[in-house]
């Protein structure tokens, strides 16, 4: 199970140093093509949670896991699999 500081740290990785994978996944697999930024708000076991601006709106954006990741080092391989997956099916990052 992810504890709350891992949950943490996670979003601020994401959002500091990844911005353009989490943008990616989102405008993908999280159906918001038209995203200009997102925000990583939150992570579990079953996927990612983020929220996508575009203009004036903001939307929250759910992204399910292949699988299940109950600790750290999973999140990571998910969110990795994840971003190949977005690529695969989608143009790259504006």
């Amino acid at each position: 199970m992810l504890t709350s500081e891992a949950v943490h740290g996670i979003c601020r990785h994401m959002n500091n140093d990844h911005p353009e994978m989490a943008l990616q996944i989102v405008r993908v697999l999280g159906g918001q093509p038209g995203a200009e930024r997102v925000e990583t708000v939150g992570v579990d076991e079953l996927g990612m949670h983020f929220v996508a601006h575009q203009q004036q709106t903001a939307a929250p954006v759910a992204v399910p896991f292949a699988r299940p990741a109950a600790e750290r080092a999973q999140v990571r391989s998910a969110v990795i699999e994840l971003y190949r997956r977005a690529t695969a099916q989608g143009s790259q990052p504006r």
